[in-house]
């Protein structure tokens, strides 16, 4: 039996335990796979919102990272036996198939609580936590246990980051895994959608999958024909972005939570191993473990007790004070010299953190896909293939979205003072 064989074999017989999705239906796990999320890494992405702070906007979206892995993990399948199928030539190992499942399920096991509220921070990224989640003596021996495979290769289609592994194959998995029609973003838009109860984020990806095909360095190309696909999932993305993800009140959220980390952090009040592995809840019981002042920001935000936004405007990427205001230490510093201003307009004194200044961090919409031309066999690169977004489009789409706000606490005298102060001269000069 051939090396494709024993694949296509192995995805159309070897996965039978239905787990029962409200996005996807039915997700077929194989039985070795059945047990290996019963681990505790795995079990803990119950306790860790794939959302983070959109709860507070949108009561539904409680689902978890534990949700959205299955997910991922369902249409990666799909994903590699479409391309098994529409390629005779596509040369892959049932091994590396199954390492590229696994990585699938736990891309996210050291992934941060309250979504991406840390992501600006000092510390370590979640693909390099996974990959270390992954090598631990009881996962990884686990792994080879009941897949025969080698972890190394599941951390290394994860994290780009790891040193060991440069050879052809995990170069395909690792760009199936992470790139512009990858089955992280098809399943995250699709279900946050879903969950919020909108209907912006939902994808045609039956058609995506039978569209697809292999690409030696991108993972895959699509055709002209599936240009429509790659264009619905950058507007969907744009419209989740500017309704869900970076809704006002979810904003001012995160710049909360993020204030308060970062001024533990700041302080040495916790170090960033405190932060490595934990869950939501893990995340707002530090307030009750460490006497510090600014942990009461977690307080506020986990009894959706929120800042009130006093000032906003976009962000100007070519202004240097909007520039310099990029970094979260001189954010910290400005938010400083205003609560210094505000308490003389307030004739009480006004606590550094009861003012954020919030600044959405850089995204990029990706349009690196070929587009493959049926007829001539020829490939063109995405941005000449005629569709209406293009890069300008795509900078456009950054420029709209991103905002620099601030937010102060509510409280009758402070949100008077405000008033009395020019809040766009100081976000432009520094000074009060």
């Amino acid at each position: 039996m051939g090396e494709k064989t024993k694949i296509l074999t192995h995805l159309e017989n070897d996965y039978t335990e239905p787990i029962r999705d409200p996005v996807w239906k039915h997700i077929y796990l194989s039985r070795p796979l059945i047990n290996l999320i019963q681990c505790k890494e795995f079990q803990n992405l119950h306790h860790i919102k794939q959302l983070g702070p959109a709860y507070l906007v949108y009561p539904g979206a409680t689902h978890t990272r534990f949700n959205h892995s299955l997910g991922v993990f369902h249409l990666a399948k799909q994903m590699i036996l479409r391309l098994l199928k529409s390629s005779p030539s596509l040369s892959l190992t049932l091994e590396g198939v199954k390492a590229f499942l696994c990585a699938a399920l736990f891309h996210d096991l050291g992934h941060y609580p309250f979504a991406h509220s840390l992501k600006e921070l000092s510390v370590r990224n979640h693909e390099s936590l996974t990959r270390e989640k992954i090598l631990s003596p009881g996962l990884s021996s686990r792994i080879k246990q009941e897949l025969s495979i080698d972890p190394e290769t599941v951390a290394g289609i994860i994290d780009r980051d790891y040193h060991n592994h440069n050879n052809q194959s995990i170069v395909i998995f690792r760009n199936l895994l992470s790139g512009v029609l990858d089955p992280d973003k098809l399943d995250y838009l699709n279900r946050d959608a879903f969950f919020c109860g909108i209907p912006y984020g939902r994808q045609d990806v039956d058609y995506i999958m039978n569209d697809i095909h292999p690409h030696t360095e991108k993972g895959f190309t699509i055709t002209e024909q599936g240009l429509s696909s790659v264009e619905s999932l950058l507007f969907s993305k744009y419209i989740m972005y500017k309704t869900v993800y970076w809704h006002k009140t979810v904003r001012i959220a995160t710049a909360m939570v993020k204030k308060a980390i970062f001024l533990g952090l700041t302080h040495r009040i916790i170090q960033p191993e405190h932060l490595y592995h934990v869950t939501d809840h893990s995340l707002f019981a530090l307030a009750q473990q460490y006497n510090f002042p600014p942990f009461t920001l977690l307080t506020l935000v986990s009894s959706r007790i929120l800042y009130k936004q006093v000032f906003s405007a976009p962000f100007n990427p070519h202004n240097p004070s909007h520039e310099h205001l990029e970094k979260l230490e001189a954010r910290i510093g400005l938010e400083n010299i205003i609560a210094e201003e505000l308490s003389k307009k307030a004739h009480k004194i006004i606590h550094p953190e009861d003012i954020i200044i919030d600044i959405p961090e850089r995204i990029s919409f990706e349009i690196d896909v070929p587009v493959l031309n049926v007829k001539g066999g020829e490939e063109i690169r995405f941005q000449d293939s005629g569709s209406v977004f293009t890069p300008e489009t795509i900078s456009n789409f950054v420029r709209t979205l991103r905002h620099i706000s601030i937010s102060v606490k509510r409280d009758d005298s402070l949100l008077e003072a405000v008033k009395g102060i020019d809040l766009e001269v100081i976000l432009r000069d520094g000074v009060a």
